[in-house]
């Protein structure tokens, strides 16, 4: 880790040479980077299988899938968004015009996770190059393969001046942390995001967070049940449950629930057969530690489906509890797994009561065939995106930020919003020097009555 300073030290010199700040550049390396995913797809692929076992399916709807629409978006679109944009200007400033200029950050760090470890280190980089930064990249360990791919691919096609990847554990993380960053976009748990964003305090280093947290996922007695249950189970298992915006927990009305439950037992038979965790397309927990983890979580409650552990594999089967309450250790930290809490409520009411007790989620998720019903919930709880009959594809758009609120994250990104969180909006007035009125200067001797009749 000796070498980080140096390396900071050349992204800052290159920076500061002009380069990344060209279009035509920025331009450019989009296109190498969209090419060199494309090419070597299948090792990313591949690596993402190893990491957890993700199908080909999977690891290119949720993984390269997505990069690759960004990056099309993005390139589409930045001709347009780097260009400064006229604001009107007040009458107290007469002959003058006003614009804003965005530019970007310098040098930012991407800190990345390992539940979508090519996504999310990929997503964020797009809106670094958009905006003209340089970056340094740090993945996950965890997702080990994953990690080494993404290291290779920049490395032969990126100079390190302009991009890097820095790898390693915790001390990696502390080393790169005590470095000024000119930005730090840090996406993985609130634990360590408090953690990334003390460091960044010491040197006044915007951030921007990508946390997680309970997301809830509530139902009540008009919706849909069968297409609910299929949308519920597909949202949570996918990637094993090992993802930020997984239905956490479910809230169904009681005179529904039974109903419901037995839906989704069948549904998760449809997708995975009645041994999910001897399923070789079933996604595996990332390794021993959370394997063991959220075992310990259904230690002692009323398990109504699942429960089957595969040890070797560390593929869990979808686990379905029920009659718990919210001191239940499965309710006391965010579950990041194929297990699905399901609590039950009579008054909507209850529901808003209970979710805003908790911190605000990062995503909310409610099935509803009720209009009034669903402006309600969007109303009177806060939470940082979600969807209205449907789980999780709120996020795999370019046309809308995606990002958390309050304890669920700060800052949002994807398409558009990913270059504004990369750049810096520069406020600029340009004065006229054909008419300069006088009124602002001193004296200021019976001026008052003339400004408050100008400024109201």
């Amino acid at each position: 880790m000796s070498d980080v300073k140096e390396i900071i030290l050349k992204q800052r010199r290159y920076f500061e040479e002009g380069k990344t700040k060209d279009l035509n550049f920025r331009m450019e390396k989009l296109r190498v980077l969209r090419k060199v995913i494309i090419e070597n797809e299948e090792e990313i692929r591949e690596a993402l299988h190893k990491d957890l076992n993700k199908t080909p399916f999977e690891a290119y709807a949720t993984e390269v899938g997505i990069v690759l629409e960004e990056l099309s978006y993005t390139l589409k679109h930045l001709p347009k968004w780097v260009k400064r944009k006229r604001v009107r200007t007040p009458i107290t400033q007469f002959l003058a015009t006003s614009f804003t200029y965005p530019e970007p950050h310098g040098i930012t760090l991407i800190m990345s996770p390992w539940n979508y470890p090519f996504q999310l280190a990929m997503a964020p980089l797009i809106g670094a190059i958009a905006a003209g930064n340089c970056s340094v990249i740090k993945p996950s360990e965890y997702s080990f393969n994953t990690s080494v791919v993404i290291e290779k691919l920049i490395k032969e096609n990126f100079k390190e001046e302009f991009i890097t990847v820095v790898r390693g554990g915790r001390e990696a993380n502390k080393t790169l942390l005590d470095e000024k960053f000119d930005h730090i976009f840090f996406t993985g748990s609130v634990a360590v995001g408090k953690t990334v964003m003390e460091a960044a305090s010491k040197h006044l280093t915007p951030v921007t967070l990508e946390l997680g947290g309970k997301s809830p996922c509530i139902v009540d007695e008009t919706a849909n049940i069968d297409l609910a249950a299929k949308r519920i189970m597909w949202g949570k298992l996918l990637n094993s449950g090992q993802t930020c915006v997984a239905p956490d927990y479910l809230l169904v009305h009681s005179s529904i629930k039974s109903k419901l439950i037995d839906k989704m037992k069948e549904y998760v038979i449809e997708f995975y057969g009645k041994n999910p965790s001897k399923n070789e397309d079933y996604p595996k927990i990332i390794n021993e530690k959370h394997f063991k983890r959220l075992q310990s979580l259904i230690i002692g409650e009323e398990i109504v489906f699942g429960g089957q552990f595969n040890e070797e594999t560390h593929q869990i089967s979808p686990t379905i509890v029920h009659n718990i309450t919210w001191d239940s250790p499965v309710m006391l930290e965010e579950i990041f797994g194929p297990i699905l809490p399901v609590l039950e409520f009579e008054h909507l009411s209850e529901v808003i009561s209970q979710v805003n007790k908790h911190p605000k989620p990062l995503a909310l998720y409610f099935f509803t065939t009720k209009k009034e019903r669903e402006e309600q919930i969007l109303r009177d709880i806060s939470f940082g995106g979600g969807c209205i009959n449907d789980t999780i594809v709120h996020l795999a758009t370019s046309y809308m930020p995606f990002g958390g609120v309050g304890e669920s994250g700060m800052g949002g990104y994807h398409g558009k919003a990913s270059f504004d969180t990369f750049s810096h909006q520069k406020s600029i007035m340009k004065r006229s020097n054909l008419l300069d009125i006088p009124l602002r200067y001193p004296p200021f001797k019976n001026k008052l009555s003339l400004v408050k009749k100008v400024m109201r």
